[in-house]
């Protein structure tokens, strides 16, 4: 069971963190409203629906009278998370980004940017024919059938030419760097599916204690090896602040 929450893309920045430059994909996070609450004995399972930005046109009844009993006004977008206690929850409660803390890991889905009909080359990285010499042979996917069942056949998965993009996907294992409770935004190192403005769900990795032990043994062996370096550094200054002997030894 995870926690999640619905967000904005709003693009993508570079920040200094640690030390270090980290590259980072800024999320407005929520709010959310929490539309439904659905638990074992009336659904069959436990979980919550949420609504994420307003939406004031184009609200037929039934779900006009759904958000109703939330005491909440129309949602563009509807999502459910799966929850392990869903009476921790109440219609109407609002989430925000303090679901998360800087950190932790979560997988972000979001619907990646269409490209339209692409050729091979594009869609799946062909290298293509010659370019000079005669050739008439560029872009073009190659010999498709073959004579290895029947006459023609064409293998089933057989990369061609089609729709590129356009479909859901999920990065996983995304760390969190920054959480800014006053604006609701979370910054996600590294690069999520989507484009400026579409819709992104966040739910907290399955691998997240995996995960967060890495990044602690990590952190501790840095700070070993800084302290080494350190200590090594102070021995070799007092040596040079120690006297010399003289050359005829001791009187």
């Amino acid at each position: 069971m995870s926690k999640g929450i619905l967000g904005k893309k709003l693009g993508m920045t570079q920040i200094l963190h640690d030390g270090k430059a980290e590259p980072v994909t800024v999320v407005q996070a929520g709010p959310c409203v929490v539309t439904q609450v659905k638990t074992k004995e009336t659904d069959g399972y436990n979980a919550i629906q949420v609504g994420f930005i307003e939406k004031k046109k184009n609200i037929n009844k039934p779900k006009e009278g759904h958000f109703k009993k939330a005491n909440t006004g129309g949602k563009e977008f509807l999502r459910e998370f799966r929850v392990e206690d869903a009476s921790k929850y109440q219609l109407g409660q609002t989430l925000t980004a303090e679901v998360f803390v800087p950190g932790e890991y979560v997988n972000v889905t979001g619907l990646e940017k269409g490209h339209g009909f692409q050729g091979v080359v594009k869609r799946h990285g062909f290298k293509g024919g010659p370019g000079s010499h005669g050739s008439t042979f560029h872009r073009a996917p190659g010999g498709i059938g073959g004579r290895v069942r029947v006459k023609g056949h064409i293998w089933k998965g057989r990369r061609m030419p089609g729709q590129m993009g356009g479909k859901t996907k999920t990065a996983l294992n995304l760390r969190i760097v920054v959480v800014d409770l006053e604006e609701n935004i979370i910054l996600v190192r590294g690069a999520v599916p989507g484009a400026k403005n579409s819709l992104l769900i966040l739910r907290s990795s399955k691998n997240i204690e995996k995960l967060m032990g890495s990044d602690k043994r990590r952190k501790e062996e840095e700070i070993k090896r800084l302290a080494a370096i350190a200590a090594k550094e102070k021995a070799e200054r007092e040596k040079k602040k120690a006297p010399a002997r003289p050359a005829g030894g001791k009187k």
